[in-house]
């Protein structure tokens, strides 16, 4: 396991909720007595912090900026890419999944993988694989994925990137694999929220990027359920944040 993966998810969790509310609520605690005032206050936010990300429409509000930042290709497009390649961005592993008997493609993941195995049969374009195993395994994500996509779309990957821990990684060890080639232009699939960092960071590594967003979350029409605290709404706002502060880390990175 990478221990520079390990403490950056601890840091992003403090940020994320419910860590996020709960540390606010917990300083409140340890502040009761001597600062009560102050104490009640933090509780107070961390509660109220915790409900509102539970809420559809809050993780509605987050996730919109990011997913309508690229539009999604349209059939056309899909048809006649002006790419050299395809290159599919890793979202985590299904860890000795029992059922395959290996490492295996976990959901986020699927969602990449099977948009770009659609783009691939489309255009004729060839694929590039992209993910790490930051966090341990005996296989990346990257090969996941291509054991995945031969066995559940008949399909091979000219190139499997496996070197890669995040994002930022991912764009230059795609480079370090792609350049030498002579692949400048590329079709990028990753989830639409998580499109406006990666496109970033594809270009600061010498990529012309034509964005393929997939996975939409906020794509669906309002409901009344949107004002009811929900798990799902919480992983949703979760990954919104989590794209956010990306952004903004990156950003002071440059």
């Amino acid at each position: 396991m990478s221990f520079s993966w390990l403490i950056n998810n601890l840091l992003a969790a403090l940020f994320l909720p419910p860590l996020n509310g709960l540390l606010l609520a917990g300083i409140g605690f340890l502040l009761w007595r001597r600062s009560p005032g102050v104490a009640r206050f933090l509780v107070a936010a961390g509660c109220t912090l915790i409900a509102a990300l539970s809420l559809g429409v809050v993780a509605r509000a987050l996730l919109v900026p990011l997913e309508t930042r690229y539009p999604p290709l349209t059939g056309t497009t899909v048809g006649n890419l002006q790419v050299e390649a395809i290159v599919v961005l890793g979202a985590g592993r299904y860890q000795n999944a029992p059922e395959f008997g290996s490492d295996d493609v976990i959901g986020a993941g699927l969602d990449r993988l099977r948009y770009g195995a659609f783009l691939a049969k489309q255009s004729r374009k060839p694929l590039l694989l992209s993910g790490g195993a930051p966090d341990g395994g005996a296989f990346s994500e990257a090969e996941a994925m291509q054991s995945a996509l031969q066995r559940d779309f008949g399909l091979q990957a000219r190139w499997v990137e496996s070197a890669s821990s995040n994002t930022a990684e991912n764009a230059r060890q795609t480079a370090a694999v792609l350049h030498p080639a002579g692949i400048r232009r590329i079709a990028l699939v990753t989830h639409a929220l998580h499109m406006p960092r990666a496109v970033a960071a594809f270009e600061a590594a010498g990529f012309s990027v034509r964005p393929a967003p997939t996975g939409y979350i906020a794509a669906g029409p309002p409901s009344a359920l949107d004002f009811v605290p929900r798990a799902g709404a919480m992983h949703s706002s979760a990954r919104a944040l989590h794209e956010w502060i990306g952004q903004a880390w990156y950003a002071l990175g440059r």
